[in-house]
């Protein structure tokens, strides 16, 4: 396959897409923040360097928060006593990744308020990075319920008397100033709606000079995703991770170049980015879902393949992780899809992703045994859901249930450095 490039803007706008999938009906609410915040940077007179990354600070702030339990906390309280959770979360997965990690220290503290981060001694520019952050995040709470009125803008003054009022308490004088400067625009309230915001976007991903990443940067990012997604359940802390290593082996069993096998792995961390729209008592009901429950967990692979598609040169990793609940009897979903239809590629993430749900304990069973396993996969197999030569090869591996757990493995070759 040809070498797997693409723009990190983009990626950013993706991981962005994805976050704001746990707000279930509101797809927009880091990229409205990362907006304002680069509309108050560039007020402040901040370098443009580090108006872009307010931007995408806006962009990246809730990647701590995958339950939408949590988010309707958020959006719905001004200073929600269970904040501080998901900052420390956030900080910690962009901590962990060679891409994002810059942006970590000001994640942290995006919800605490400016007194108290003088308190704490933080250092002048993380401070006012995360509390523009704060400051702008709240703003988008308080007009949420407007976006889409036509009158919005009679609403605005509403949210800045609000906003004035509380700032002794929560933010720095001088960016509610900021904030109040640009808010007297009537563009700065309109961008934030769609199609406008879209627009906005669009101008920013072109906007200087792209900077390119690879397979490595990819495969970073692609935990950063799995690690997210994989979040949103205690039964799914090992599922994304586990497809992604069952995956990699298949490639290689089957005798797949090294960098394809890469990419599949990268698949594999990224199948399920749209389950992060799925209700919490959806994903954890401990019973049999009904009809209706199904149709809502049954538009997850179509969310993910609306996110991928989205990044530039991604157009065979995204086939591959959003073909994931396809079959070869074309019985499956989103697209209806057949055998003939399917590559070997896809066929590999959707066996790697049924083994891994089975040998992992979900709210309404165990872990499943070697011998029903077996029997279960031979049924599928017969019914056409499920290659049968990937499903034999995946059996033979002494090792695949541990991968599939995140058990230490006697092999690891499944961990390319390619």
């Amino acid at each position: 396959m040809p070498l797997i490039q693409t723009d990190l803007r983009r990626t950013v706008y993706a991981l962005s897409d994805a976050l704001d999938l746990v707000g279930v009906d509101d797809r927009h609410h880091g990229k409205r923040v990362g907006i304002m915040a680069f509309a108050c940077a560039r007020a402040l007179g901040w370098p443009a360097q580090e108006q872009e990354f307010a931007f995408d600070l806006g962009l990246l702030h809730d990647c701590g928060v995958s339950s939408t339990r949590i988010h309707r906390h958020l959006v719905t309280e001004f200073a929600w006593e269970g904040a501080e959770a998901h900052c420390t979360r956030g900080a910690a997965l962009l901590a962990a990744s060679s891409l994002f990690s810059p942006f970590a220290p000001c994640i942290r503290h995006h919800h605490t308020p400016w007194p108290h981060l003088l308190e704490l001694g933080t250092d002048e520019r993380t401070a006012r990075l995360a509390n523009l952050i704060f400051l702008v995040d709240r703003v988008d709470a308080l007009t949420a319920p407007y976006y889409g009125n036509p009158a919005l803008l009679y609403y605005r003054n509403e949210v800045l008397d609000r906003i004035v009022t509380l700032q002794p308490a929560f933010f720095a004088p001088e960016l509610v100033e900021a904030l109040r400067h640009e808010a007297a625009k009537e563009a700065f309230w309109l961008a934030l709606e769609p199609p406008h915001l879209d627009a906005y976007l669009e101008h920013m991903a072109t906007h200087g000079e792209p900077r390119l990443i690879g397979l490595p940067e990819l495969r970073d990012l692609g935990r950063l995703f799995a690690a997210i997604v994989d979040a949103k359940s205690t039964f799914t802390l090992q599922h994304s991770v586990g497809v992604a290593a069952l995956s990699a082996l298949l490639a290689e069993r089957t005798g797949l170049a090294p960098e394809r096998r890469d990419a599949l792995e990268i698949a594999g961390l990224l199948h399920d980015l749209g389950k992060l729209r799925v209700p919490d008592e959806i994903l954890d009901k401990p019973g049999k879902l009904d009809e209706k429950e199904r149709a809502v967990i049954e538009r997850h692979s179509f969310e993910t393949f609306t996110i991928l598609r989205r990044i530039p040169g991604l157009e065979a990793i995204t086939e591959w992780a959003s073909l994931h609940h396809e079959t070869l009897a074309g019985d499956g979903y989103p697209f209806r899809r057949r055998g003939e239809e399917l590559s070997l590629e896809a066929r590999i993430v959707a066996v790697a992703d049924v083994y891994q749900a089975l040998v992992q304990d979900r709210p309404y069973r165990a872990s499943l045994p070697d011998e029903t396993l077996r029997k279960l996969l031979a049924d599928f197999v017969a019914q056409k859901h499920l290659d049968g030569d990937l499903v034999a090869l995946l059996l033979a591996e002494p090792d695949a249930r541990a991968l599939a757990t995140g058990t230490p493995p006697r092999v690891s070759a499944y961990d390319s450095t390619s």
